[in-house]
């Protein structure tokens, strides 16, 4: 009887074991398992703007998290190189999330998303239509950029209000959705600040030609722009050389391009209007992680998420007032807490937002 206790306790044990050894595999396999992410640039990282921030995000991501394994990809603007390149990272099927970013990238991600239906896609800046319940398998970022060029309009404005020719200008890469709703806040800050200032509005036409966004820059300020802002991605890297050549002030976008150009020649850099496209990747990338991230659906995220804003440093706090800081302030709080309402031009009419630019 003894031994045949013995006998059964024996084969409980092994039995416990070799369960035990299977879990601790599967745990193992678990914790190796890599999420596998590639980024997609449709044009050149160096933008100093927001394709830098999203590689910056998510590359520091992947530096903080070994179970996150991270590639960038410069797709350059040959836009016949981007449906392609996108197909055959899909066609690859090992990568757990591809993200794209802007509207270049909609055509191309309808295409990929019907054909791959369980491949996982991030859009950032820029949202898929869900209307017809397409697109389950993207999750799109849009960020409030309006809420960052009206503080951005409203600093331009109180720095040139006293000058003698009292304007301010906006120079676009593009007619596109987004460089309008970046157009229609900085406008309504000026409004906001004093309407009295004007402001000349121009567009690049492209978003690469840095040689004539300093062309068109400056013209603006031979015109009497006293402070310039220039949303055009690389083509308004040359707004920078513009404003040291001509002693002007200038309002950078997408991230702080007075860290990024030196204390010498971005010294006229006043502020920038950050879209923290970064930051939202890491946010989504860890709802991801989570079993969180709401694909099939887009969030738009501002200055009270923390997405979109302003630069504060020794540039800024040297160039801009203490009492126009001290409004900055107010008015940003007035924002978050829905006081104040900055208008966009994703809520206006083509001939709308046509009125503002011909206006200018």
């Amino acid at each position: 009887m003894k031994s045949k206790f013995l006998f059964v306790l024996a084969l409980v044990l092994a039995l416990c074991a070799c369960s035990n050894d299977g879990a601790g595999k599967t745990n193992s396999e678990k914790a190796e398992k890599k999420i596998r992410i590639a980024h997609l640039v449709n044009g050149y990282l160096g933008d100093k703007s927001f394709h830098d921030s999203a590689n910056l995000g998510l590359s520091d991501l992947a530096d903080e998290n070994k179970s996150i394994e991270f590639k960038s990809v410069e797709m350059t603007d040959d836009t016949s190189k981007h449906e392609k390149t996108l197909m055959e990272y899909c066609e690859d099927g090992t990568w757990d999330i591809i993200v794209v970013g802007t509207w270049q990238m909609i055509e191309p991600l309808k295409n990929a998303s019907e054909k791959y239906p369980d491949q996982k896609f991030i859009l950032y800046d820029d949202k898929m239509d869900y209307s017809d319940g397409k697109y389950k398998n993207i999750y799109s970022i849009t960020y409030k950029q309006n809420e960052g060029s009206f503080l951005a309009g409203y600093i331009a404005t109180k720095l040139a209000e006293n000058t003698e020719n009292r304007k301010i200008g906006f120079l676009g890469g593009m007619i596109t959705p987004v460089i309008n709703d970046f157009l229609v806040g900085y406008s309504a800050g000026r409004d906001y600040a004093n309407p009295e200032v004007s402001l000349n509005v121009a567009f690049i036409n492209d978003f690469f030609d840095a040689a004539l966004g300093k062309q068109m820059a400056n013209s603006q300020y031979d015109g009497g722009v006293e402070v310039g802002f220039s949303p055009a991605a690389l083509a308004g890297m040359g707004q920078v050389e513009a404003s040291l050549e001509k002693g002007k002030y200038m309002i950078g976008i997408d991230s702080d391009q007075y860290a990024l150009f030196g204390e010498e020649k971005g010294k006229y850099i006043v502020t920038s209007v950050l879209k923290n496209v970064g930051n939202s990747l890491k946010r989504a990338i860890d709802l991801y992680s989570k079993g969180e991230l709401p694909f099939g659906s887009s969030e738009s995220l501002g200055l009270k998420e923390d997405a979109v804003g302003i630069v504060k440093n020794e540039n800024y706090k040297k160039i801009v007032p203490a009492d126009v800081q001290n409004e900055i302030e107010e008015v940003e709080k007035k924002i978050k807490s829905g006081e104040i309402k900055v208008p966009s031009a994703f809520d206006m009419s083509e001939d709308e937002v046509k009125e503002i630019i011909e206006k200018n």
